[in-house]
């Protein structure tokens, strides 16, 4: 049976908005049929699995958190203000006012972490991604002697993840006030510890005046 796109993408967002109240492993065919007040073998024609229509889910999870956050930072020149614009987007993905909060892709992380199979597979390799985008993204600053030559661009993107991560604990969870504040103030420390110092720029400065 051929699905309708339109249809099929309805049916994707629905699922995606259970998945937010339910999580992942909770959504399952029966339950989306419910909510789309639809029998769950007219969905089959959609998904085979509750595994296929999880994939997909987290497939338009990823969609979705690319063309917000990736997309829009990538259209910024090279260096420090297209690293800023990433972080930004990160953040606003994680206040996420249109979904009450949170990133997904980290629950998934907690969710997952410890449950093998093609759910835990995509989502490792969609977040190495990730990880990998932030990394390229601080090389590229580097290239633009925003940065020092010899920063640890994996060591640069370990720590914003870990900013982000206790943005949304500390936002999310605990309702702290202060979560933006705080998660800018450390972002700029992290930017500072990798700007060339000027102790240094000195010193290349002395070298070229006595060759």
């Amino acid at each position: 049976m051929k699905r309708n796109p339109q249809i099929h993408q309805e049916i994707v967002d629905r699922a995606l908005s259970l998945a937010h109240e339910l999580g992942l492993e909770g959504l399952s065919l029966g339950i989306l049929a419910a909510a789309l007040k639809r029998s769950k073998s007219g969905l089959f024609a959609h998904f085979q699995s509750k595994e296929a229509l999880q994939l997909e889910v987290l497939q338009e999870v990823v969609a979705r958190f690319t063309n917000t956050v990736i997309v829009p930072a990538l259209a910024q020149p090279r260096g420090e203000q297209r690293l800023r614009k990433l972080f930004e987007g990160y953040l606003g993905w994680i206040r996420g006012r249109a979904r009450n909060g949170g990133c997904m892709l980290m629950a998934l992380a907690q969710e997952f972490d410890d449950r093998p199979g093609p759910v835990r597979d995509l989502l490792v390799r969609r977040m190495g991604d990730w990880q990998k985008t932030i990394a390229r993204v601080v090389h590229s600053a580097v290239e633009e002697k925003y940065f020092r030559e010899d920063l640890d661009t994996q060591q640069f993107a370990y720590e914003m993840m870990g900013i982000a991560m206790a943005f949304q604990h500390t936002n999310k969870l605990l309702k702290d006030p202060n979560a933006g504040r705080r998660a800018h103030e450390a972002f700029e420390e992290l930017l500072a510890r990798g700007r060339p110092s000027p102790r240094g720029n000195l010193r290349r400065r002395s070298s070229l005046k006595a060759a």
